[in-house]
């Protein structure tokens, strides 16, 4: 064999399909895995006829690599990318680069860019979208690092990822040290969004109306035809068909206990650190958490009571309101995430293409969907726009979904079915339409029992004031900070 153009350390499906996708760009592609023997079955199995070399040793990995190396590794993320960045460190020469297509942690990629320069390499954190299935025909690629490794990585990372639009690919370079693998975790965070709002219409149109599962199917199915056109809302269309053995919904005997892997969870304490009211993707993660308390809930259903009426509206009028909660609340979602997006480019000093980003997210993730090219064109028209919801086409899609979205949360409450998300986005949208705030009282019950001051409407900001609320405490403040 010739040398190989990339090398890839990491044979499990994520690993496989992308080596396999490379190969048919006709990129030359060097495969090894800890597991020797894990080598041998790809190449005796899918990569049976290709050009993909497996090495059965770091050394002969190395050795059948291009200058400057490129070595990507596809392994667990946490302990195990340190590992092999050790394991790798003797073999690279100045100018070589490693990159990490897991979904690494962005702090775990800022100190890796920071360590591997020092020694005259390049790291690159990439994430990666799209599963088993956009790993091989196409996924969603969002690289991040040190930039100094983007020419050498554009062709192979443009070729094989999805392409939308004019053959665009849903692929271009993110931004400095963590902000690729920053900017996959918030797409993960509002994947978590996506599903449990798409959960709790299926909650509403299962409980409230009784459909079956024939019914919720072509309900979705109209529905991806529509302005929720999506992946999710597809493939959520195609579980409604699924039977079980026994010719049953199979959808009806899976267990009401959600699983997470962490980048959800990353995504809330992240904007908790910064700040930000990410409050749907929030309720996305505590949502999760509260259906593993199975046995809990099994027990609180006997004892605790609620509304006992049933819906007697009409049901097409009930579906529609359902429909435009669902639609509503992901704008909320996907405004808030790029909320997130913004505060962190300012507080990390990361240049991001948030435009860029919606035509990344357009294909091959997991979280593709029509609305994301109206969000492309809403940062085209304006690059410094503050948020999605001041965007006219954006605005306008709230206004018309607005009263269906009210009738639909409220309806869920008076019959006691748990919304959350769509509740938590309603409940952000008319907190940020708001001109006043009852926090003026939050900020007198602070000065009041701390002394921790307040500004005033009819002084200029930044100006902060104490008062002896009680005539005891004279004019001492414990100083302003934030709390």
């Amino acid at each position: 064999m010739s040398e190989a153009d990339i090398g890839l350390i990491g044979l499990a499906v994520m690993g496989q399909n992308l080596a396999l996708n490379m190969n048919d760009h006709n990129f030359k592609v060097a495969v090894f895995n800890r597991t020797v023997s894990k080598v041998d079955e790809f190449l005796q199995g899918p990569a049976k006829g290709t050009q993909i070399y497996g090495a059965h040793s770091l050394e002969d990995f190395f050795s059948h690599l291009k200058r400057p190396r490129k070595v990507m590794l596809m392994v667990k993320a946490g302990e195990a990318v340190d590992h092999f960045i050790d394991l790798c460190l003797p073999y690279l020469d100045k100018g070589d680069m490693i990159i990490d297509g897991g979904n690494s942690l962005f702090t775990d990629t800022n100190r890796r860019t920071k360590m591997l320069k020092e020694k005259g390499l390049i790291f690159v954190g990439t994430g990666i979208s799209g599963g088993e299935e956009g790993a091989r025909h196409g996924p969603s690629i969002m690289p991040g690092g040190n930039p100094e490794g983007w020419p050498y990585l554009k062709n192979i990372f443009q070729a094989i990822s999805a392409k939308v639009d004019n053959n665009e690919p849903c692929c271009d370079w993110v931004g400095e040290d963590g902000a690729g693998h920053y900017v996959k975790m918030v797409h993960n965070g509002i994947e978590y969004g996506d599903m449990q709002l798409i959960c709790e219409a299926y909650a509403l149109l299962k409980n409230v109306l009784g459909l079956n599962a024939d019914q919720l199917h072509a309900i979705f199915k109209e529905w991806n035809t529509q302005e929720l056109n999506s992946y999710l809302i597809e493939i959520t269309s195609q579980i409604f068909t699924h039977q079980d053995e026994d010719g049953a919904p199979l959808i009806e005997k899976i267990l009401d206990v959600a699983g997470q892997k962490g980048t959800g969870k990353w995504t809330v304490i992240n904007a908790l650190d910064l700040g930000m009211p990410l409050t749907l993707i929030s309720e996305a993660v505590f949502a999760r958490c509260l259906s593993a308390l199975k046995a809990e809930r099994i027990e609180a259903s006997k004892v605790l009571k609620g509304p006992t009426a049933s819906y007697r509206g009409d049901p097409a009028e009930f579906i529609q309101n359902i429909r435009h909660a669902l639609y509503a609340s992901k704008i909320i979602s996907y405004a808030q995430g790029f909320m997130l997006m913004h505060q962190a480019a300012q507080e990390y000093n990361w240049h991001l293409n948030y435009g860029g980003i919606a035509l990344m997210w357009r294909g091959g993730c997991i979280i593709r969907s029509l609305f994301l090219g109206k969000i492309k064109e809403a940062y085209t028209k304006n690059p410094h726009l503050k948020n999605l919801l001041l965007d006219p086409f954006f605005s306008t899609a709230i206004e018309q979904a607005q009263a269906g979205w009210r009738k639909a949360v409220s309806t869920a409450a008076e019959l006691g079915t748990p919304v959350p998300c769509f509740s938590t986005a309603l409940a952000f949208y008319d907190g940020y339409r708001t001109e006043r705030l009852p926090a003026n009282l939050l900020q007198a019950q602070r000065d009041f029992f701390g002394a921790h001051t307040y500004e005033r409407i009819d002084q200029p900001r930044g100006q902060f004031f104490h008062t002896d609320w009680a005539g005891t405490g004279g004019k001492v403040s414990a100083g302003s900070y934030n709390a």
